[in-house]
């Protein structure tokens, strides 16, 4: 018997749709939301002023390849513009990978707590998502390449990894590709690379620029304040862009966006403005939330993954109500099967202080 109606292909509806972080916080004057690691010091003056610029062009497509923006990104790093996609965010750029070089009966390895995209892309290409553990919230290369088949065509690896924080050292990185297949590609997710402040990190460019298996994603969401505009970016070998650009839409990224984006990457003093901010008070809310008896797990990101008893009166679930009733919002973590923990992001000094002293009051209430 044929359908009554149009049906979906097998395993679209076995897809749980991302669900972003809550914003609002009912009944509440002033709402602090640190559930989505956006920068609390919002985007460059610049790139606010040529969004503007924009406004009365809006009749007009925007450059079809984004060259402009691509030969800044290319300025700033040091890249041949001609490796460089751009696109509706990062997410579009991973969910083009995974409809590129995915289909029935492949694989896709991520880890346990990797971000929910990775999970949703492959299931949406038709592919299988492979879930491997981590040590100590952090990727475990041994444990990926364990999961790698004959059927693996991508491992995704956040890094540093959202929502946990945690980092994994260049030189495991590149343990991990030596030994992957070449027929596998590696994707680095460094959507917070401009945060991380250690000596053994790099974000994947000297990968990418000496390997044809690996591409980076880059986005315009997190350091640069460009959240609302959708923008993002990938590093990758000529014959990977080039399928790349075959698949996605030919005015995939918005002029506002291209505009924007390209103040944005040339304001160095901004970016360095929001780096600093967020070294300062990642160390300090680290510390002073520690010194409740939480449990946070040290982070290189914007944002901190903090652990709650599972006892009553004391739970993740529990201080999430407490804290949304002051207007500070922050994310719950049952999706990335880590329903024992918040994450906060890096706010403002004002927002800072107000989560530290009701995780006070919410501790001393739970005692």
């Amino acid at each position: 018997m044929s359908p009554k109606r149009p049906e979906p292909r097998p395993g679209v509806l076995a897809i749980e749709a991302y669900v972003p972080g809550k914003s609002t916080a009912p009944g509440i004057a002033k709402v602090f939301k640190l559930s989505s690691n956006e920068s609390p010091l919002g985007a460059s003056p610049k790139a606010i002023e040529a969004y503007r610029s924009l406004a009365t062009q809006l009749q007009d497509y925007p450059d079809g390849s984004a060259s402009a923006l691509r030969s800044a990104i290319g300025r700033a790093f040091g890249l041949d513009p001609d490796r460089i996609v751009c696109g509706a965010g990062s997410d579009e750029l991973l969910n083009l990978l995974a409809h590129g070089y995915l289909g029935p009966g492949d694989e896709a390895i991520h880890t346990v707590h990797g971000f929910l995209v990775y999970k949703i892309a492959t299931l949406a290409a038709g592919g299988t998502p492979i879930v491997v553990p981590e040590t100590n919230y952090t990727a475990d290369m041994d444990a990926v390449l364990k999961a790698v088949t004959p059927r693996t065509k991508l491992v995704f690896l956040a890094n540093p990894n959202n929502p946990t924080g945690t980092y994994v050292p260049f030189d495991e990185i590149k343990r991990l590709h030596a030994a992957l297949p070449p027929h596998v590609l590696l994707v680095l997710d460094a959507a917070y690379a401009e945060y991380v402040r250690r000596n053994d990190y790099e974000a994947g460019l000297e990968l990418v620029a000496t390997s044809d298996n690996v591409v980076m994603c880059r986005t315009f969401s997190k350091i640069h304040g460009l959240a609302a505009l959708r923008l993002g970016w990938l590093y990758g070998p000529g014959h990977i862009v080039d399928a790349l650009n075959r698949i996605r839409g030919p005015f995939n990224v918005n002029a506002p966006a291209i505009a924007a984006g390209i103040a944005a990457i040339e304001d160095a003093a901004h970016v360095e403005r929001s780096v600093a901010h967020n070294t300062k008070w990642l160390a300090w809310l680290s510390e002073e939330v520690g010194k409740l008896g939480l449990q946070v797990t040290p982070s290189v990101a914007n944002f901190l993954l903090i652990h709650f008893p599972q006892n009553a009166g004391c739970t993740a679930k529990e201080a999430d109500a407490f804290l949304t009733a002051r207007g500070l919002v922050l994310r719950r973590l049952e999706p990335y099967r880590l329903p024992n923990a918040l994450r906060m992001t890096v706010g403002t000094e004002e927002a800072n202080r107000l989560v530290v002293a009701a995780l006070k009051d919410f501790m001393r209430k739970a005692a």
